[in-house]
This record gives structure tokens, sequence and C-alpha cells, in this order.
């Protein structure tokens, strides 16, 4: 009989302790080889861009991911999202990874906090138990779910003979059918759409991507069903409802078929199915501008039919619970003892109370989910792993304390450390020293960020990084102290009556001309004010949270519109076409298509992705590069930093006053090392916050409003843009931050303060005025967490 080998503390398995990474690569690792201690805090520092997302999540994560989908059967696979597997020569002791990211919830107006979260699936099966009077299964009380009815002969075929039967089929459902259970309805302002005093041929409509250029105008011009070129106003009856409301029709253009349909059904196709936080921002202009949201009058926006309203738990239907803060919901649901339902009850129950433990008890079921912030969204996710029995799991969290008050981060560090006592590995990658400092083991990447990161800076304890000489050590005590003089307000907004969400009726004036800080705990109404009440004023520029969308072949130089007078200046100098210098258009290297690799589909295994032969990689055909503009060619310069780009266009032969600009714009919010042609999937999420700045520097508006700027920036970079904001108010603007870092606070020149809780514990504000007088008063949470801060 063979022995067993033992390890030290006396089985073999207790020996494998460690994730082993030797030589990664990914993104701007360079080789790096590191080993991270399981069931443990582990907490991943370094500036932005300097790696630590690509060794967590593009590395460590990504890998264990792959695996576990490769146990599953080709068929499954064949389901699922194909993943690539990392550029590392060895990963070792790996875990099953739970990933818990920011990025927003929902793209679906449909989708709400209670359907993202599975407890709208809880409460609907509770009331089509106990509701009375009884109306249906679960499917009664959902929104997504209409009630259909039908009946008619279906054929049939058993032991090789063919008979016909009659059947009926009835579904109920609960969606509102007013509304199809988005809770409004919407209206068309018809000017939006269309300029009545031109013919569709003159360009008359003024929807975005509706141009008369490409298929869309021989599509309008050849359906025959009015007159392309005779004025719109001058239309029939018959003519104006065709334009507008005609059901697809299919019809044949130029010898091909395609499908005539009316522009309002159209709209409602592929502007209105998506939430309007995920539109692109031009797409989001038009629709604000075009379409009228009213409340739906049949269901009064609970998004229900009158049958599931009706059904009623001791005095409650479905759409009062869903409407109550998730803590009073939680109260009401810890009333109920039915036993028949009781291991229902009991889930919903320890559902509803972490959402309150997290610090989300003043969200409510119906709150839409694309509306949630970063952070919020992050913590929700959160709920359904925190009662989890699983053990030794790879728990990832990508800066789980944005949008965090520092009166919430130590509830987020408590959950962080219960998550690691129950003998799971946590990997965070984090920037607050408030949450550094619970690390077991620390990893600090660097020392700079993109081509200068990609390296191990220091790892051990928190109190190690503290005496290194890092970047981040140097920094993890940095304090911003009170200004000893604030600026002079040199007017005010006045904001009156302001009542979204939970705001109570808020009057308040916000000066301007100076940098305010809006600040309060997560849920007191911050975003509330400011977005409902602000932000919609002409002259504001709203720079929030909002992912930037974009494909892989979108990159800075497309997104800030830096490569337009790149491309002139090269067709300038070299007397061709601009359209060459794009790799989406003319110039694109034919074989790859301007990607520059050439991407092969092979279904449920991971997909190949191999540098075009043609092209090199280089993305333009050879001869597009044989022009040059400064001695350089288009490729290389896509290949530059902004930082050496800005140089490079603001000096010398290759001056170019309008890209210098925006170079300029991009190097002043600290995003320096990017390269000019990265694609934006690979940005961070305070990277692409940073790039949307960088697009508006420019714009004429007066006031600024931006959302949590800090978020994913390092403690050396918030000096940065603490000077950035300065030169900013001293140019004239004024500027309006939402944020929970205490260095913003303390160099703000006024602060409002919301509260004094969450929810329906806040929405008031507490306090206004200047820092210097919120930590001598202290009478908030905000003043009190900012006393401690400047006097540590």
């Amino acid at each position: 009989m063979a022995t067993t080998d033992r390890g030290k503390s006396g089985h073999i398995a207790d020996t494998h302790d460690l994730i082993k990474v030797v030589g990664a690569r990914e993104n701007n690792l360079q080789d790096v080889s590191i080993e991270i201690p399981k069931r443990r805090l582990t907490v991943f520092t370094g500036v932005s861009g300097s790696g630590k997302s690509s060794l967590v999540f593009a590395t460590i994560a990504a890998e264990s991911q792959r695996m576990i989908n490769e146990t599953y059967s080709s068929f499954v696979q064949g389901f699922m999202p194909n993943l690539a597997r990392p550029d590392v020569d060895v990963l070792d002791g790996l875990t099953t990874a739970i990933i818990v990211g920011q990025e927003r919830m929902g793209g679906d107006p449909r989708s709400t906090v209670g359907t993202a979260t599975d407890v709208n699936a809880m409460l609907r099966i509770l009331f089509s138990r106990l509701g009375q009077p009884y109306i249906g299964s679960s499917q009664a009380f959902s929104f997504n779910v209409a009630s259909i009815s039908g009946a008619g002969a279906v054929t049939i075929e058993k032991g090789g003979r063919t008979t016909k039967e009659r059947r009926d089929f009835q579904i109920t459902g609960g969606m509102c059918p007013r509304c199809e259970g988005r809770g409004s309805v919407s209206d068309f302002d018809l000017t939006a759409l269309y300029d009545d005093s031109k013919s569709i041929s003159e360009g008359a409509l003024t929807i975005p991507g509706y141009s008369m250029d490409g298929w869309y105008g021989r599509i309008f011009r050849g359906c025959g069903f009015f007159d392309a070129d005779k004025p719109i106003a001058k239309f029939t009856k018959k003519e104006l409802d065709a334009l507008l409301y005609k059901e697809p029709t299919k019809i044949k253009v130029d010898g091909i078929n395609v499908n005539f349909e009316g522009l309002i059904p159209r709209i409602q196709k592929s502007f209105l199915s998506k939430d309007r936080e995920a539109m692109q921002p031009h797409i989001r202009a038009f629709v604000d501008r075009a379409v009228v949201f009213t409340t739906c009058p049949d269901c009064d926006g609970t998004r229900l039919n009158e049958g599931a309203r009706s059904s009623r738990i001791r005095g409650m239907n479905i759409a009062e619970a869903c409407q109550l803060q998730i803590s009073d919901l939680a109260t009401w649901v810890g009333g109920l003892s039915e036993p028949s339902v009781a291991p229902l009850l009991e889930s919903l129950r320890e559902t509803l109370d972490s959402f309150v433990e997290i610090g989300l008890g003043y969200l409510s079921l119906d709150r839409p989910a694309g509306t949630l912030s970063g952070g919020e969204a992050q913590r929700t996710k959160m709920i359904r792993h925190l009662g989890s029995a699983l053990t030794d799991v790879t728990y990832v969290f990508d800066e789980p304390s944005i949008g965090l008050h520092p009166h919430d981060i130590q509830r987020m560090n408590t959950l962080l450390l219960q998550l690691r006592d129950k003998g799971n590995t946590v990997l965070v990658v984090e920037h607050k020293p408030e949450t550094i400092a619970i690390a077991d083991h620390v990893v600090d990447l660097g020392p700079g960020a993109g081509s200068g990161g990609g390296t191990i800076c220091f790892e051990g304890s928190v109190e190690g990084l503290r005496t290194s000489d890092t970047i981040t050590g140097r920094h993890l005590d940095d304090r911003a102290q009170l200004k000893t003089t604030v600026r002079t307000p040199s007017a005010k907004v006045e904001i009156r009556g302001a009542a979204t969400h939970n705001l109570r009726d808020v009057d308040v004036d916000v000066p301007l001309g100076v940098l305010v800080a809006v600040t309060g705990v997560a849920g007191s109404g911050k975003s509330s004010l400011i977005h409902g009440s602000l932000a919609t004023r002409d002259e504001v520029i709203t720079v929030d949270q909002t992912a930037i969308r974009g494909s892989r072949r979108s990159n800075p130089a497309t997104y800030t519109g830096l490569l337009d007078p790149i491309r002139k200046a090269f067709a300038k100098e070299n007397g061709v076409k601009p359209g060459l210098f794009s790799a989406n258009s003319e110039g694109a290297c034919p074989n790859c298509n301007g990607n520059g690799v050439i991407y092969t589909d092979l279904a449920m295994m991971s997909g190949v992705v191999t540098p075009c032969e043609v092209c090199e990689g280089k993305r333009f055909q050879p001869q597009v590069l044989e022009y040059t503009f400064g001695g350089r060619n288009i490729s290389e310069v896509l290949g530059m930093s902004v930082a050496e780009a800005e140089v490079f266009f603001g000096t010398g032969e290759g001056r170019v006053a309008a890209a210098h600009k925006i170079l300029n714009n991009l190097v002043d919010v600290g995003l320096g090392y990017l390269t000019v042609g990265q694609p934006l999937t690979t940005l961070s999420g305070g990277e692409r916050q940073r790039l949307k700045l960088a697009t508006h520097m420019s714009d004429k508006g007066g006031i600024y409003v931006l959302d949590e700027p800090t978020t994913g920036l390092h403690l050396a970079d918030v000096e940065q843009l603490l000077a950035l904001l300065d030169r900013l108010v001293d140019a004239g603007k004024s500027v309006i931050v939402i944020e929970h870092h205490q260095a913003v606070m303390a160099h703000a020149d006024w602060i409002i303060d919301l509260g004094p809780g969450a929810g329906h514990d806040g929405g008031r504000v507490v306090f206004e005025g200047t820092p210097a007088e919120l930590v001598a008063d202290r009478s908030t949470l905000t003043g009190q967490h900012l006393a401690d801060y400047v006097s540590s």
C-alpha cells in the first residue's frame, strides 16, 4: 500500500495555500511573477494604469473562469462567452473566481433592482400563494409577461399517423397593456423628427443616423408611399400617416427586397427599447428632445395591470411592496408568518436584510437598474454572495469603496473581512487608504502607468508598504489641509422645492465661480439634487460615470475628435483624401478591415487572434504608410503616448494647433500615459470618466458638474485632480463636485451636505458653509469624518 506524502501541517492537500503566477504579460504586465496567499485579503494598489486590473481580472480571474467553462460539455460551451487563455506562462493554485465588478447594471428599461436580484421573483411566488383574491401563478404578477389567449387546430404526428386536434391556451401575465410594463408612455414631438418645410430628398429628417446619402435615402425615396420631393408640410393625411406610423412592409428598391417602416415604430424599436442611461450621448440628446415620457395613466407607473394590483397580502399589493424602501419592506416581510411558504419567507428575509446590511436599504425594488451608480451596482451584485455557503472561493472586487461615504466604507470593510473569515480568498483592487489598511497582504504595481508600469514594486504587509519608497507608500498617509482662504462666489443658482426621489422640497442656493462639494452618505439625495435640478440647465456641462460606448475600434483619438485634425494634416501635407488615414475607412488594410488582427471564431473553443500578415498589425494599407507628416506615418502617430503626441503636435514640423489643444486637455486630466490608438475597451472606469472630462474642457458652458471624479484615482493623482479643478475655477468656470473623498471636501470653497441618513432618513440639506465651518460644527456624519481626516 502506497504511503501518502504529507506536508508540515499534516496532509499534503494543506500545502496548496498559494496562487502562483509566473510570467504574466497581459496588456502592460512585464513578465510578472508573484505568489498570492489563499484565504487572505490581498489588496492591489498602484497608480491608474499600472497593471492592477491586468493582473487580477485579465489574468487570474479570466483564467479561472475559462477553466471552469471548459468543464462543461461542448454543447453548453457553445452558448457561453469564448475566453482566450491569458498571456501567462504558469498559473497554479487557482480556485473558482467570482468577479464583482463596477459595471453599470441593466440596459433594458424593464430591468429594476428587484428583477436584477431575484427579489421580485420571490415576491411574485409569495403573492401567487398568499395573495387574495387568487389571480394566477407567479407570471400573473410579472410586468414582463403579457396576458395572451388563443385557440386553434394543431397537427400531431403519432405512430405514423397524422391527426388534428383543437387546442386552447391562455397565459395570465401581469404586464400593463397600455405601457407594456415600462411604467411610462411616450409621446413624440414631431418637430424634432423632421423639418416640414423641406422634402425627404432635401434632408428633412433630423433623426440621428437617418442620412439620405445611404440606404435610408434609397428606401424613403423608393418606397412609393409618398412623394420624396414634396415638402412634408404639403403631405396628404395618408402620406403623413405612412411616413410616421406604417407597419413593417416589404418593398423592392433597386431590385433588392427591404423593409419599410414608419418613423415612430422604428424609433421605438431602435432607440426606446434601450434604457436612457445606456444610450450614446447624441442619441440621448435626441430622445430628450423628441420624446416626452409621462407616467402611464392606466397603471400609475407601477407597470402592472389591474388584476396584479387587486391581489393583496395584509392589505398590501405587490406594486406597493416594490415601492417601499427596502428597509421598510424587510420589516413588513419579517412580520409575515405562514408555514406553507416558510422556506420562501426565510430566503426573502435574508436577501432583504443583506440589502440593509450592505448599506442599500434606502433603495426600492422598483428603482430602474440603469439609474444605480457604479458603487451601488457593485454592492447590489455582492448581495447574492453574502449568505453563500461556498468556501474556498476567490472573490475579486474592483474598487468596492466607489460611491461610499467614509461612514459606509467601514461597513464595506467588515463585509470583505467576513468573506475572508469564511475561508475565501479575497482580491481587491483599491485606492482608498481605509480599505488598504485592512489588508493581510498588499501588492503594489507600477512604478508608473502604461508602458511605465506593469512591474511589482512591493509585496508584503501594510506597515511594510508604508515604509517602502513606492509612490503608494509615500502617499498612503497624505492628508489634504483645509484652505486658509476660500474664494468669494460671483453669483448663485437658486434651487427651490426640489422633490426628486427622496428630496423633501429642498431649497438651496448653489454659489457660482467657486469649487462646491456636494456631500452626504450614499442615498442621501446628492445626485437627485444636482442631476435632477441643476444638470438639466443649458449652461451646465455634466461629466458623470455612465460608461463610454465603444467597440475595440474606438480609441482616445476617435472619441475625443483628435483624429479629425490629424487626418486633415496628413491629407494636406500629402495632397490626398483624409479618409485614407482612417482604419475604419478607405485606408484600412483590406485583409483585416483595419483591425490589425484576424479574429477566428472556433465555436465553443476560445477564439484565435492572430496579427494580420498583410499589414503586420499596423491596420493600414502599405501605400498609406508611405505618407508622412512631421517624419511620422499615421500608424506611428497612433502608437504614440498622449504625452509624446502632445509634444509632437505642439512643436516643430508636426505642429497642429487643433490636435495639440485636445492632447493638452488629455494630459491635464492625467491621461498622458495612454496610447493615442489604445482601444477604449481596455480603459478603466476612472480613465473613461477623465477622458469624458477632457472632451468637455473646451466647451462653452460655464458650470461643470462632476460625479465622483476621484473614482479610480491613485492617492498621488488626487493632488493633480485638485490642481485641475482649481485651474477650471480660476479660468472663470463654476465647478460642482458630488464627492466622498475627504481631500476634495477639504479643498472646496463651499460644502452642501445632505442627510442626515439615506433614503427616507435623508433628502434634507443638513449643512451649508465652508469646510472649516463644517469641521468646527461636527454635527453631521460628513463633518465628523472630515474633522478626523484633517486632524490625523
